[in-house]
């Protein structure tokens, strides 16, 4: 063995034996992700005087609205997103260009706006009443009302309207991938519309209609301004109002842990709709060609599919406009606190944002060095853990970090006692506080962007750096980052917008005197007041047709690419 080589294997050896520096920094991220849960469990077995009272009165009632509320909303999710989907992808009719992208437009509305938006809209002397009454002659509400929107029905309906988009995303794009020649096949053995979608579309869809709705009942089971504004006890309102209203902090804690195996259901849900659902074609991938749909039954289409928008979005967010305008030509203004609640919105939104992209950053960096390596059990070990706080509610994970905030605390002000300075709270009730719960919220979604872009960067470019002699770190300075601008940027842009809207944890974890639109919003609806909430909804809902934006520009793009020439 020359010297040479003698000096590599032992320079491989030391590498191996030291510890990876971005391993090591990937697994502490997975760590402080997974100590909310854990703090969690262990605030639960602290017990709760009040607890035998909340067994046999605040959580049968809350568990069926909350059981209640996932059926009703997964269904009409479901039927919603899935037949939007198969009507843009398998049919051609007057506007399918444009709804195609429109049906994406009710995720930019937040559950609880849409809930405030509809609770102004239908209310006995609001707009829509009003309009009915003078069609019909009446002039009162005492003579003619709508049944009121309040309760479990209508809460289903509201969130089914906003939650369906995430059925209809997974579901197209499944569809439009599908090979022709299979629905082509089903034609030429008699098979007619009805049959093609039951007994060819759907079982091939199964697994991504599974996803999305996991998806839209994981934002079902996580929100609290639509619930609370509608009346309706779901156990995450129970957790909040546990916490806030009887300052019972195990008690919330025992109640989350309910939730959390809501969520595990939900996810083995899933997994389940997923079941040997591994589907293969030897045909070519080509795209099935659009039927045209002439006359009325062209227009039916765009009726159907044009309904959940206008519902969705169209109606919440003119609403919102008109009554914003109405406000300000009045010459009422906008009041300094609402401009400062903005600005703590975009603010925090901004610290969370770079944070989370930090966090997810590192993530996925570990991944990529240790399957350069092939020992990727640990780094795939981190992601996954780091992804936790997505599928956990917002309300469970703010209860969750209420502990490990006051033994942090508790711990910096014995050393600031030693040193002889005065002790007070470091994160309990600080904005540091706040930007964790959103990193660990959001981390995910910075960590998944961030790996799909390392996913479309040949690994011929490491190993020409490494050969080069250059470490990690500049490897990812010098030769990643300007590829990953893209991805980068997306999953800014997507964390940014979630940060803003995010209610549940903001409620829970703000500091005094701290507000944001959202918790402006929720202030306003939960005082009956419906002037400024309107602004502080609507500056959110333009904030969130960002996201909307690019990922319509992303279908378009893509179903551009697969279109046959």
């Amino acid at each position: 063995m020359t010297a040479a080589a003698s000096a590599l294997a032992m320079a491989a050896v030391r590498s191996r034996a030291r510890p990876d520096g971005w391993l090591l920094a990937a697994l502490a991220i997975a760590a402080i992700a997974l100590l909310p849960l854990l703090a969690l469990a262990w605030t639960a077995a602290e017990g709760s005087d009040a607890w035998p009272h909340i067994v046999a009165n605040v959580l049968p009632q809350a568990a069926r609205n909350t059981l209640w509320l996932l059926l009703g909303v997964g269904v009409l999710a479901v039927a919603i997103g899935t037949g939007a989907a198969w009507l843009v992808t398998a049919y051609d009719f007057p506007g399918r260009a444009v709804m195609a992208w429109a049906l994406l437009l009710p995720l930019a509305v937040p559950t609880y706006i849409v809930a405030y938006a509809y609770l102004d809209l239908l209310h006995p002397l609001g707009p829509v009443q009003g309009a009915i009454r003078g069609v019909l002659g009446y002039e009162g509400p005492r003579e003619f009302r709508l049944p009121d929107i309040r309760g479990l029905p209508g809460c289903i309906v509201l969130l089914g309207l906003v939650l369906y988009p995430y059925v209809y995303i997974t579901t197209r794009a499944m569809f439009m991938t599908q090979a022709a020649g299979l629905l082509e096949a089903a034609r030429t053995l008699g098979a007619g519309r009805a049959a093609l979608l039951w007994r060819v579309a759907l079982p091939l869809a199964r697994p991504a209609i599974a996803v999305g709705a996991a998806l839209a009942l994981l934002e079902t089971l996580g929100d609290i301004g639509a619930s609370e504004f509608l009346g309706v006890q779901t156990l995450t309102v129970s957790v909040y109002t546990t916490w806030v209203t009887r300052s019972d902090l195990p008690g919330a804690a025992q109640i989350a842990l309910s939730m959390l195996v809501v969520v595990i259901a939900v996810i083995a849900l899933e997994r389940f709709g997923r079941r040997r659902a591994g589907y293969a074609s030897a045909m070519r991938p080509r795209p099935m060609q659009p039927q045209p749909l002439r006359g009325v039954a062209g227009w039916v289409a765009l009726a159907l599919v044009a309904l959940p928008v206008a519902l969705g979005f169209v109606a919440p967010a003119t609403h919102l406009a008109i009554e914003s305008w109405l406000r300000i030509a009045d010459g009422a203004g906008v009041s300094p606190m609402l401009w400062r609640s903005t600005w703590n919105t975009l603010r925090v939104a901004l610290l969370a944002t770079a944070a989370t992209l930090g966090a997810g950053l590192v993530l996925a960096w570990a991944l990529r060095l240790a399957q350069a390596r092939r020992r990727t059990r640990l780094a795939s070990a981190a992601l996954r853990v780091g992804g936790l706080g997505y599928a956990v509610p917002g309300t469970v994970l703010a209860i969750g970090l209420l502990a490990p905030l006051a033994w942090f605390d508790d711990g910096a002000n014995v050393l600031m006692r030693a040193a002889g300075l005065e002790p007070r709270m470091l994160l309990m009730g600080s904005l540091g506080a706040l930007v964790l719960a959103y990193v660990l919220r959001f981390l995910v979604i910075a960590a998944g962007g961030i790996e799909a872009g390392f996913s479309r960067i040949a690994p011929s470019l490491d190993q020409a750096a490494r050969g080069l002699g250059a470490a990690p770190g500049t490897v990812l300075g010098r030769v990643h980052l300007p590829l990953l601008r893209p991805a980068i940027a997306a999953a800014a842009l997507l964390v940014f917008v979630d940060a803003m809207k995010e209610l549940p944890a903001t409620l829970l974890l703000r500091p005094l005197n701290f507000e944001t639109l959202a918790t402006w919003l929720y202030a306003d609806a939960a005082r009956g007041a419906y002037e400024e909430g309107a602004v502080a909804a609507l500056l959110i809902v333009l904030a969130g047709l960002l996201p909307v934006i690019l990922l319509a520009r992303t279908g378009l793009e893509y179903g551009h690419e697969v279109a046959p020439a």
